[in-house]
């Protein structure tokens, strides 16, 4: 850079001595004390002096901006990598697709024990809202008494920034010890998705079920039996339940836990009387805050003196505002960012304005269009555009990575843009790596978005960040399993970077996948949207890999019939194959049969015509897997067909999959010599093929099987082996499973209570860890002293 700007003053008849060297080194040092020092204002001030030398240079010689690219493209292997947060916080490297950058909340805690702590910390100081506060507070004193009689359940509603989830939050951090086992979030904008209709209240509980330590493989596949798991799971557990953005009256009622004392807190736009007519909720309208609190508001953010300095004014820019602490918070940022500006100033420019954008479609609320148009006007080029395209990004929360596909611009540059855009109050952190813009700042986002992007825009930018979900969706996918069955070829897309996900410290792929889950089916909505058949059908197959061992199966269903439809539209009669045979699955978990054959037949008919032989298999697998439920005969037929043609196309390890699949129906239908054929043959290919977890659980089917044969010697040595193995791997339930078994098959046989009791003791704790409804049957054997299964 240095001999760029000492040759552009030669150009111009400079000396091109070390005047430029010198400029640069202050530059540099300023800087580096502004950042060590925590001055962001500083920091800016440095920085846009560089852009305005930039700038003139680029303006003074043609060749500049030529010159400027080579040394840029000269630079780019240095900066090529990009940084990929893990869990902890580490700090991995990972080459271009653009650039990877993600970053995942921690690990989640399972088990009985979890205290759950979810609420979002304020990012901003809260003040005022003293007297709602303290209405609050009254409102559940009862609650929260040594001996309460009942759940309280109150909903704050109001217009869109006037400050409902900041006073909820508020709530929650303040009183917190009234809750001493913990508080669940859950925020119904994730939920809700691009407008499609109601959220999924099913899956809210499942979330809710979450934090409470059920684990997945028990989180009940209906609405009913989830919001039942849910009460009992809260019982004896004085809970808060902080609700976002509710919509509807379902939404709270399935989420009321079961223990006096609790508390659900909701926030809504719209008065919900139905809660407080049937529900008892006690409902507070949160009106926009008075002038005195409005200007105290503006004191925190500017100073007291300032606002004494210009009281007229102040008060004037607080009615600018409607009072809502969205918009003050914005106006207040720009007084701060803006050396010399007064509040007059501000209010005269805001008035003018407002006149001006009469026509704006932002709810009606020309002052607020105002509001966001001037502080939207400060904003350099580039952080302007990097603003308006994130109105664009699907989702509601969104990290530096996903921005950055989002502008086309490197994940550090996105970083920096982020960083300005919350000090301009246009964008708040969410406190796990991300960030979120408000319901008003995004509308008016989009709006100069559409205004000032060029034709096609909108859908180019969906395309890189559909890319950019696709490459990290395939790479969980890989570091979970590398010989899966897949469709998509994405070999050319994956060559351009580095699998982030073997890098040390990385977040673990499904740990990711499922925090970034809002945000992929988000990007699937747009893609399909837009038409990008053929980003929208790989994406969904690469993105199933999360819900074969997480079953968010709402979300399952539309991701798989969004990617189904795809390829139908893109005319992929294989990906149409996979996709809805996969689709067979989520089907039959939510009880719609007839729906998954009608799938399943025509998956079939897609397998006929793609005329893959490992495609063909898999959709008779999926087909045995529908039969095993209502006709084992015929699922039996279907599996010894799809094991014929796994092995013409040399798929051993479909071969030793459909090989247990096909043992397991031949038990149930009571060929148990068979089945130990079957079982036998499959756990030999299995360990031969290192998948120690499914062999384990032909190992475990082996055990039922000799059981039900009256081989006890070789059931128990089964059963025993199959436990073992899957405690190491850490599959609990199948272990668990085994262990009940294996009790059964030893307390039959002679053994010891003492013996029997360990197993039981084992897997009740595993049941009791992960919510498992079998969990209360097995407390209740163990209580009678450890005897036989009824």
């Amino acid at each position: 850079m240095t001999e760029f700007f000492a040759r552009r003053r030669r150009g111009s008849g400079g000396s091109g001595g070390s005047g430029g060297e010198d400029e640069l080194e202050a530059s540099r040092r300023a800087l580096e004390e502004a950042q060590e020092l925590g001055d962001d204002d500083a920091a800016d001030r440095v920085v846009e002096s560089l852009r305005e030398r930039l700038r003139h240079a680029l303006a003074a010689d043609s060749q500049a901006e030529q010159e400027l690219r080579r040394l840029l493209e000269d630079l780019t292997p240095i900066a090529q990598h990009a940084t990929v947060s893990g869990p902890q916080g580490t700090v991995v490297q990972a080459a271009q697709i653009r650039d990877i950058y993600f970053q995942a909340p921690a690990l989640p805690e399972t088990g009985q024990g979890v205290k759950p702590d979810q609420v979002p910390p304020q990012t901003v100081r809260f003040v005022n809202r003293t007297a709602d506060l303290s209405t609050l507070g009254a409102w559940f004193t009862e609650e929260g008494a040594a001996a309460p009689t009942r759940v309280g359940v109150g909903v704050l509603d109001g217009l869109p920034g006037v400050g409902k989830s900041a006073t909820a939050r508020e709530y929650a951090h303040r009183f917190k010890d009234r809750y001493p086992d913990g508080q669940i979030y859950v925020d119904f904008a994730d939920l809700r998705g691009s407008g499609r209709g109601g959220a999924d209240v099913s899956e809210a509980v499942g979330m809710g079920l979450r934090a409470l330590g059920v684990s997945d493989a028990n989180i009940p596949r209906t609405l009913a039996e989830r919001t039942s798991l849910f009460r009992s799971r809260s019982a004896g557990l004085r809970l808060l339940v902080l609700l976002d953005d509710v919509d509807q009256p379902a939404q709270v009622r399935a989420l009321v836990p079961k223990e006096p004392g609790s508390v659900v807190l909701a926030t809504s736009t719209i008065k919900l009387g139905e809660l407080a007519a049937f529900d008892g909720a006690r409902l507070l309208s949160l009106r926009p805050l008075d002038a005195d609190h409005a200007l105290h508001l503006l004191a925190d953010r500017c100073g007291p003196d300032a606002v004494e300095r210009e009281r007229t004014a102040a008060e004037r820019l607080v009615e600018l505002c409607g009072r809502l602490p969205v918009a003050l918070h914005v106006v207040a940022s720009r007084v701060q960012m803006t050396p010399g500006l007064t509040f007059e100033a501000l209010a005269d420019v805001l008035d003018e304005e407002s006149g001006r954008l009469s026509g704006l479609s932002l709810g009606g609320e020309h002052s607020m269009s105002a509001i966001f148009t001037d502080a939207y006007r400060q904003l350099p080029a580039d952080t302007a555009r990097f603003f308006r395209l994130l109105g664009w990004l699907p989702g509601t929360a969104f990290d530096a990575g996903l921005a950055a596909a989002a502008a086309d611009i490197d994940a550090t540059t996105s970083q920096q843009l982020l960083a300005a855009l919350q000090r301009a109050s246009l964008v708040e952190p969410t406190g796990d790596g991300r960030y979120r813009m408000h319901g008003l700042v995004r509308l008016y986002a989009r709006e100069r978005a559409a205004e000032e992007e060029p034709q096609g825009a909108h859908k180019d930018l969906i395309e890189r960040v559909a890319t950019q979900c696709l490459a990290l969706a395939a790479f969980a996918d890989r570091a979970q399993r590398q010989d899966r069955l897949r469709i998509a070829d994405l070999d050319a897309l994956l060559a351009r970077s580095q699998n982030p996900f073997a890098a040390e410290g990385a977040p673990l792929p499904l740990h990711w996948l499922d925090a970034e889950r809002a945000t992929i089916l988000a990007v699937l909505r747009e893609a399909s949207e837009h038409q990008l058949h053929g980003l929208v059908w790989p994406l969904a197959e690469a993105f199933t890999v999360l819900f074969l061992h997480h079953r968010h199966l709402g979300e399952w269903k539309e991701s798989l019939e969004l990617g189904a439809a795809a390829a139908a539209a893109a005319v992929v009669p294989a990906a149409e194959a996979r996709l809805r045979s996969l689709l067979s699955r989520p089907l039959m978990d939510l009880g719609e049969y007839d729906r998954a054959r009608t799938e399943l037949e025509a998956a079939a008919a897609c397998a006929d015509i793609a005329q893959q032989p490992e495609l063909t298999a898999s959709v008779m697998e999926f087909t045995g897997r529908y039969w095993d439920r209502f006709d084992p005969s015929r699922a039996i037929e279907a599996y010894e067909r799809a094991i014929e043609v796994n092995a013409e196309a040399e798929e051993w390890r479909g071969v030793a999959i459909v090989r247990y699949f096909l043992g397991c129906a031949q038990s149930a239908l009571g060929d148990h010599e068979a089945a130990l054929s079957s079982l036998h043959d499959a756990r030999q290919r299995l360990t031969a093929l290192d998948d120690r977890r499914m062999a384990a659980r032909a190992t475990l089917a082996l055990g039922v099987t000799h059981d039900r044969l009256g081989h006890p010697d070789e059931a128990a040595d089964f059963l025993r082996s199959a436990a073992a193995v899957l405690k190491q791997k850490e599959a609990h339930h199948y272990e668990a499973e085994a262990l009940v078994a294996l009790a059964d098959v030893e307390e039959r046989a002679g053994a010891t209570a003492d013996v029997v009791r360990e197993h039981l003791t084992r897997a009740s704790k595993i049941y009791d860890d992960t919510g498992s409804p079998l969990a209360e049957a097995l407390r209740v054997r163990l209580e009678g002293g450890g005897g036989a299964a009824g």
